[in-house]
């Protein structure tokens, strides 16, 4: 740290030279004619005509050589050499940029474009501006650094540095805006619902909690869109989504952050069966788009997402994977079992809740290719809609790729009676110790009343999926700023 306090201290005299000498090292105004990735696609007519253009970046090096000196500039689209010549620009304010300008710094360069001997694009500087100075130097070794946390801490050096996590994140923008342009397509229409609410639902899970001064009222960020899209429902709107951050007070890992990008949308007079198709739709659709194909690769193994995706039962597959019967085994037997099988479970944890942890600790990492889990045990997701002839299990399924749960769907309950049933029982789980049993809404209660199309409902993690399309092994790697424990 001592060695980067004197950089700092000789950069901060630097400045102050440059600010002696009457210039602005922190200009409001610039003149860029031309980027980077023009410069280098129009080359050949720009040294043509010698025209001058003015170019603008970071100095990314510096070489100097007697009395010349070649530097690379870098703008967002790319690396361009510039030339600086004591002749062309005089000796004193060839010796000012020598002394006071430092790799890091941004530049304005006004000049004319030609080959150098070698056959490089270079831009021959006539003049040259300051920008911004900077006062700590870029570090030398990045990519190696052994605390992989740094990186996520200083992600804007990561980015400076790894060009391959630069265009992970090209890809997540991508990745969103062809989901964007097939759900349009489709007809839904995009929409934007409170994430500041004061009843959270929609989910099971902790809240964070804030206080609203003005109405001196308890707040809190919502966990889910669900309840609010399903309004929109009531209103007359058919098809519905919103891509949007979603706030859970629960652990931290390779596959959860407390905040992060959910796409949640709402189709009436559908079913979960007619989502299923509409998924293979969109992966088809959205991996062709950003990737040009709809096979990938994760962690050293091949993805096909040719549809149609296999179909396996919940219960099944936990009978399969786990040798335990879900519909014949109450909460007690349940618990017992899971602890026989060295799964994480709490006495206050519903029966569904236990079931769940031993899926997901022996099921979900069986699933490779793309196959949607369906049936779960009614009661185990309070929103959704009992499978017609069999009232043991719901019209649900989600859909896991490579251990990776992306996607949770059903047919959404539009029975006001039972959906108030359910939230009676979340209630009383809660009072017996579930802390993320699903709380009463008796205002959404009211909104089904007054009558809400069938409708089959969906949701999905922006950046789980942003993960298993980029082979990134956690979300920290594909959330720009990841939630990082203090120091």
């Amino acid at each position: 740290m001592a060695a980067i306090e004197e950089i700092r201290n000789a950069r901060l005299k630097k400045l102050e030279r440059l600010q002696s000498a009457g210039l602005q090292v922190y200009p409001g105004e610039l003149k860029r004619t031309h980027t980077v990735s023009q410069l280098i696609g129009e080359f050949g007519a720009l040294e043509k005509s010698k025209k001058e253009i003015i170019a603008a970046g970071r100095i990314k090096s510096l070489r100097e050589h007697g009395g010349s000196t070649f530097f690379d500039i870098e703008d967002g689209s790319g690396s361009f050499q510039a030339y600086l010549k004591k002749d062309g620009v005089g000796e004193s304010v060839y010796s000012l940029f020598l002394e006071t300008f430092d790799i890091g710094d941004f530049v304005q360069v006004r000049g004319t474009l030609f080959s150098t001997k070698k056959g490089e694009k270079t831009l021959e500087a006539k003049d040259f501006t300051m920008l911004a100075k900077s006062l700590l130097p870029l570090p030398e070794k990045w990519h190696g650094l052994q605390d992989v946390e740094e990186r996520y801490r200083k992600r804007y050096l990561d980015l400076l540095f790894n060009p391959e996590v630069k265009k992970k994140f090209e890809q997540r923008s991508k990745i969103v805006s062809s989901l964007r342009e097939f759900l349009g397509t489709e007809g839904f229409m995009e929409v934007e619902t409170p994430i500041l609410q004061p009843l959270y639902g929609g989910a099971e899970a902790k809240p964070f909690t804030t206080h609203l001064n003005a109405f001196d009222m308890d707040m809190f960020l919502r966990i889910a869109p669900e309840l609010y899209l399903k309004r929109l429902l009531v209103g007359g709107y058919e098809k519905v989504y919103e891509i949007g951050r979603i706030f859970r007070n629960e652990g931290v890992d390779r596959q959860h952050n407390p905040d992060f990008t959910m796409l949640e949308f709402y189709w009436a007079y559908a079913d979960y069966k007619d989502m299923m198709k509409l998924v293979e739709q969109l992966f088809s659709f959205v991996l062709k788009e950003v990737f040009g194909g709809t096979i990938i690769s994760y962690e050293g193994k091949e993805i096909n997402f040719k549809v149609p995706f296999e179909r396996i039962e919940y219960v099944a597959l936990v009978k399969k994977f786990a040798d335990v019967d879900i519909e014949s085994s109450n909460k007690d037997a349940l618990f017992k079992k899971a602890k026989e099988l060295g799964v994480s479970v709490e006495k206050e944890m519903g029966k569904f809740q236990i079931a769940d942890a031993i899926y997901k600790k022996f099921c979900l990492p069986k699933l490779w290719e793309p196959t949607f889990v369906i049936h779960h045990p009614a009661g185990s997701k309070p929103l959704a809609k009992e499978l017609s002839g069999n009232p043991s299990q719901l019209a649900s399924f989600q859909l896991i790729v490579a251990g990776w749960e992306l996607i949770n769907a059903f047919s959404e309950q539009n029975d006001p009676l039972k959906q108030k049933e359910v939230f009676e029982a979340q209630v009383a789980m809660r009072k017996e110790g579930m802390a993320d049993a699903h709380p009463m809404d008796e205002d959404f209660i009211e909104a089904l009343e007054y009558g809400m199309p069938p409708a089959a409902g969906f949701g999905m993690g922006i950046d789980r999926l942003t993960a298993l399309l980029t082979d990134s092994h956690s979300l920290r790697e594909v959330i720009l700023f990841p939630t990082m424990k203090p120091k």
